[in-house]
């Protein structure tokens, strides 16, 4: 890990973002230094994508800041942040890979589009990244012919390619069995550890996330509820926290959410609920 005395290699003050009247990340602030794994969870929407967004730079915050390698990326033309893109790597919660290309072009996109190798380098390294991941041999199938443990890890040795110095992975192990989990898991411990890579994974599965992360955060309602340590985390004293972690079904998180807290969200378009007729059975 690195040096506490280090300039963070993402740093995120006062971040606020609203939709409506409706606040989705309230007051958010936190440091990730280098080498640290950080895991950000929470229930579904607790805002934990909408945060991932804001930090590489896919969202603007309606105010606060947002820096990357010490760099204010809230304010960045398209241009200014791609090039701060190219010194991270993103693994998306599908895998993302695009369905007509084959393994091995998926995995050189990123060559492709944002260095001068050539075709035999690019070759080379792809064979390289897909050996990292467990699946030498696997360049010319396509994406439909592999399983979702092996597009995951397709998924990995692309945000891989260009050698990033940090890595984010929105929900890595979603779907998975429990071994390819474990998989995807000593992966990531393998990057962090031996290539002194940073990572900021966001999941809501608890065996991941316990068993990857130096420190976690929580968040809920749109705040950061907790804070700390595995070992911090694991005994707080917060139900909320103690809750979800354990996966309890009785406890401060409801499950009955309330009509009036979603209807300022931009995608929802509440209906009264004295509407009647609204299902119709169908006729043949």
């Amino acid at each position: 890990m690195g040096d506490s005395t280090d300039p963070p290699v993402i740093e995120v003050a006062d971040l606020v973002r609203t939709f409506g009247d409706r606040v989705v990340l309230n007051d958010i602030s936190f440091t990730v230094q280098r080498g640290e794994t950080l895991v950000i969870m929470g229930g579904s929407g607790c805002g934990k994508s909408t945060l991932l967004r804001h930090i590489i730079g896919s969202m603007k915050p309606t105010s606060g800041s947002v820096k990357i390698f010490g760099e204010e990326i809230t304010a960045m033309n398209e241009r200014e942040m791609g090039n701060v893109r190219k010194r991270f790597g993103m693994l998306f919660q599908s895998g993302a890979l695009l369905a007509s290309l084959t393994v091995g072009e998926n995995v050189a996109l990123p060559m492709f589009q944002h260095t001068r190798k050539s075709p035999d380098e690019i070759e080379e390294i792809v064979e390289q990244k897909l050996k990292m991941v467990g699946l030498s041999g696997f360049e010319d199938l396509k994406p439909a012919e592999i399983s979702g443990g092996m597009k995951k890890r397709v998924g990995l040795a692309r945000a891989l390619a260009l050698d990033p110095e940090l890595l984010f992975s929105d929900e890595p192990t979603s779907g998975l069995d429990p071994i390819m989990t474990a998989v995807v898991d000593q992966l990531t411990l393998k990057l962090t550890h031996g290539e002194h890579m940073t990572a900021v994974v966001v999941t809501h599965d608890m065996t991941s996330a316990f068993r990857i992360a130096t420190r976690m955060i929580m968040l809920g309602h749109g705040s950061i509820v907790a804070q700390g340590s595995p070992d911090e985390i694991r005994n707080s004293a917060n139900p909320e926290v103690q809750q979800f972690i354990h996966g309890e079904a009785d406890g401060p998180i409801p499950l009955n959410l309330s009509q009036e807290e979603h209807q300022h969200h931009q995608l929802v378009k509440p209906r009264p609920f004295g509407a009647r007729h609204r299902f119709h059975r169908k006729t043949v």
